[in-house]
């Protein structure tokens, strides 16, 4: 017999434990349609490639394409290859409004500066549909304000990595600038004090 943890792996694979808090949600039941903005290897796709969803993906490095190419190959063989490709989150190559749902987590915190930061995110809001869901995971100075006291920039984390980390006004006002609204309250976990993590979920009006 498989353990309970080898059962929800072959399910899920190394999901975020947060994305999978908006599937238990249901936030993902009428939204078939998910774009992973940033997919790295596909650990957030196992679960929607399983599941019939009509999947798409897009990260700047080669290497990590070819990967969830073939991880899609064998876990939807039907969806064309070409739904995962390689390219730049300011840049994306989907039609306005064609996304029920879009995954990106670990991402905007690459951003150079709150310029590209604000590209990015204009770029996946455009893609995204009416009523649709916006899911992102980022560095934030939330809770670790007296070791990290700026934010809207790059800053080098307690941890030793440099972030483009967010604060919660910016992520509110940015909500408010692109018609959102929140799904759930901003939450943010803290990594004993080394770095926070942020997870930010929006529906487009």
């Amino acid at each position: 017999m498989h353990s309970p943890s080898q059962e929800l792996r072959a399910a899920f694979g190394e999901i975020d434990i947060y994305l999978f808090d908006q599937i238990l949600k249901g936030r993902f039941d009428a939204r078939r349609r998910v774009l992973d903005a940033g997919c790295g290897d596909g650990r957030n796709l196992i679960y929607f490639l399983r599941g019939g969803f009509d999947c798409f993906a897009v990260d700047e490095d080669e290497r990590a394409v070819a990967q969830v190419q073939r991880l899609a190959a064998s876990l939807a063989p039907g969806l064309p290859s070409d739904h995962f490709t390689t390219g730049r989150l300011q840049w994306l190559e989907h039609a306005d409004a064609t996304m029920d749902a879009i995954v990106c987590s670990a991402v905007l915190h690459f951003a150079e500066d709150a310029v590209q930061f604000g590209l990015m995110l204009d770029e996946m809001w455009r893609v995204l549909a009416p009523g649709g869901l916006f899911f992102a995971r980022l560095a934030s100075n939330i809770g670790l304000e007296d070791r990290v006291p700026v934010a809207r920039r790059q800053v080098r984390l307690p941890d030793g990595s440099d972030r483009f980390v967010v604060d919660e006004p910016l992520l509110l006002e940015s909500a408010a600038r692109l018609g959102g609204h929140l799904a759930d309250p901003i939450k943010t976990t803290n990594v004993q004090g080394m770095r926070c993590m942020t997870t930010w979920c929006l529906i487009k009006a």
